[in-house]
């Protein structure tokens, strides 16, 4: 199949092509701004202060060892025993229902904690309640002296998802694309001969009459 037949062939079902991309993207629309909560993300920065030996150096003086306590601390901010002390903290039973997310620089200890719920204030404190809970885990198994918050989570002001409208862009790209495959898929499928000069492709060999349809079959 060409280009143009591909085109004809989506003109003779413009109907279709054109109305299941708009129902899909209506029908994404409502399930969003109906079905989906507003969500809020909350950050905090935090400085991660290494251990130093008996001679009051640190231990950990160079770029790969900074690296390498950057991703101890933030294999810790997603640990059932740091989420477990926050939630004791905040006298919740467990955070499931917050998603957390951990971030560093290659070259610094400084990590960024984002922790995104459905309600903003409460996101806010549990950002706050696992930087604190970090902190005492991390001087527990000896991973660090301190980890000190730079940024203190703040409560955010504005939801940060769902992305509604990319999800109704999305939506709006497959119904074209299911749209285009079922037109193409139908047909592929469709045997019946429907013209002359597709009869005369088929066969290779020339029309040369035809009989018209009559009404009341006269």
């Amino acid at each position: 199949m060409t280009l143009l037949e591909l085109f004809q062939l989506l003109k003779k079902h413009l109907k279709l092509v054109i109305t299941l991309p708009v129902v899909c993207a209506i029908a994404m629309g409502i399930v969003s701004f109906v079905a989906m909560d507003n969500t809020y993300t909350a950050t905090t920065s935090m400085y991660i202060l290494a251990k130093t030996d008996d001679s009051g150096q640190m231990s950990y003086n160079d770029l790969s060892a900074s690296q390498m306590l950057s991703n101890d601390i933030a294999t810790l901010l997603d640990s059932d025993s740091v989420k477990s002390g926050a939630a004791k903290e905040l006298g919740l039973t467990d955070l499931d229902d917050y998603k957390v997310s951990v971030s560093s620089e290659t070259t610094t200890r400084v990590i960024t904690l984002s922790v995104t719920g459905t309600d903003a204030k409460e996101t806010a404190k549990v950002a706050k309640a696992i930087a604190s809970s970090v902190s005492t885990v991390a001087q527990n198994v000896g991973a660090a002296q301190s980890i000190n918050v730079i940024d203190e989570a703040k409560t955010p002001e504005a939801p940060s998802g769902p992305k509604r409208m990319l999800y109704v862009a999305v939506a709006f790209l497959a119904g074209i694309f299911i749209a285009v495959a079922y037109v193409v898929l139908a047909d592929m499928l469709n045997t019946r001969i429907r013209g002359a000069e597709e009869a005369e492709e088929l066969l290779g060999i020339p029309v040369v009459g035809r009989i018209p349809a009559m009404k009341g079959g006269k």
